[in-house]
């Protein structure tokens, strides 16, 4: 696994040890969290999304609706 060093304004290095701990955490393990939930999370969320678009059987049957339509309600 590989290192990082991060540049920190002090308080905010304080509150975030203070926040991991009352969690049961190291302030280590709650950084990675973090960045691998940033990054996974909108990913997923867009492929389950697409999946499912995919997987849709709807048919507008060749209804067409403008876009004033749309946003009516």
């Amino acid at each position: 696994m590989a290192n990082l060093t991060l540049s920190i304004e002090d308080e905010l290095l304080k509150r975030g040890r203070r926040y991991a701990q009352a969690r049961g955490t190291s302030l280590n393990a709650l950084v990675r969290k973090l960045l691998h939930d940033a990054i996974s999370s909108p990913d997923a969320s867009v492929d389950a999304m697409i999946k499912r678009l995919r997987q849709s059987s709807g048919d507008s049957k060749g209804i067409k609706i403008s876009r004033e339509e749309l946003h009516r309600y």
